[in-house]
């Protein structure tokens, strides 16, 4: 997500080759310290422990008066362990996570994951992005799970329902994330995407479940198929990515907007704006871990400990105290799951 700027090496042109100092092999940059020439493995060096920090895990924020929920986050995807990850969390005061599935493996996992551990609940679904890749293969293997053939609709259909088998089980809050991702899936995918949508809808209807709902430039055609199929009583916009327009439609439907780090992001006003306009009893409050890292920690891994800079962020835009906002991003948790 950060730009690096190449080091650019110093003109020799009107040096004196007897007086430049002693000589060096290869590129030179100035050296910062001391404004004589850098060795090309001191410029080696520097950029190894820039991007050394860019991969550091960011230091633990203030820990919150009023604990929080991470509504949304992807504890297989990131470094460590499972207890590791709880304890560093509960330290900050973020005491309950909802762990998200994205395929069947992932999905299984996240059911056997919080099936171990209380403060952890399970969200079971097909990312939109695996419908197309399970119905028209992964050649390149774009995804965990390596390359694989086209299944066609059979294969849809055999994953699809392991996802209804997962979410009747007890630790199973919620289906999701599902929805409709126009960024990353072409016109031939879309039809899958679509059908997998509206299975998970009845799915999570069905076994009176929340829907989490994954929305990535397919606002008006999300929008359309919840009111189609008709929406289950707990929907939720994770990573929510609409404007303030966007937000007083799902605030009228009763639709709840979970945030992410990137509300922070000094390019991310229009969600500043849907955020500020958004109901307080509708909001939640997510990492989308490793992804979506809060600034100023933005590019670098991303973890539910880091939930207090989103939330103190999220009270700075809603004019209220971090501790009213963990407290209503906490009951909105609850309620929605229903944990």
């Amino acid at each position: 997500m950060s730009a690096k700027d190449p080091a650019v090496a110093p003109s020799a042109k009107g040096v004196n080759p007897k007086a430049a100092g002693p000589k060096t092999v290869g590129p030179q940059t100035a050296d910062p310290k001391s404004g004589g020439p850098k060795s090309a493995d001191q410029a080696k060096e520097a950029d190894q422990a820039k991007k050394a920090e860019r991969q550091a895990p960011p230091p633990p924020p203030e820990p919150l008066a009023v604990p929080a929920a991470d509504s949304h986050t992807h504890l297989d995807m990131q470094s460590g362990t499972v207890e590791e990850a709880l304890a560093k969390a509960a330290s900050v005061g973020v005491t309950t996570l909802v762990q998200v599935g994205c395929d069947v493996p992932g999905s299984r996992w996240a059911a056997e994951t919080a099936a171990t551990y209380e403060s952890v609940h399970a969200a079971v679904a097909l990312h939109p992005n695996e419908a197309p890749r399970i119905v028209h293969g992964d050649p390149e293997g774009t995804a965990r799970q390596g390359a694989r053939p086209a299944g066609g609709a059979a294969a849809l259909d055999e994953a699809l329902a392991e996802i209804d088998r997962l979410a009747g089980l007890d630790q199973v809050r919620a289906v999701g994330e599902t929805g409709l991702d126009h960024f990353r899936t072409g016109e031939a995918g879309l039809a899958a995407q679509e059908r997998s949508f509206r299975a998970h809808i009845e799915i999570a209807k069905r076994h009176g479940k929340a829907l989490v709902i994954h929305d990535r430039d397919a606002h008006a055609d999300v929008l359309r198929i919840l009111d189609e199929e008709g929406a289950p009583e707990r929907t939720v916009f994770h990573c929510y990515s609409g404007d303030a327009a966007m937000a007083e439609v799902c605030a009228a439907r009763g639709y709840h907007m979970s945030f992410a780090g990137n509300v922070t992001f000094k390019n991310a006003q229009p969600l500043r704006d849907a955020l500020a306009v958004a109901p307080l009893d509708l909001v939640l409050v997510e990492t989308d871990a490793p992804f979506l890292t809060p600034a100023p920690y933005r590019g670098r891994p991303n973890a539910p400990y880091l939930i207090p800079v989103t939330v103190r962020a999220m009270a700075a835009v809603k004019g209220v105290t971090e501790e009213t906002l963990a407290a209503a991003v906490s009951a909105n948790t609850a309620r929605v799951f229903g944990y």
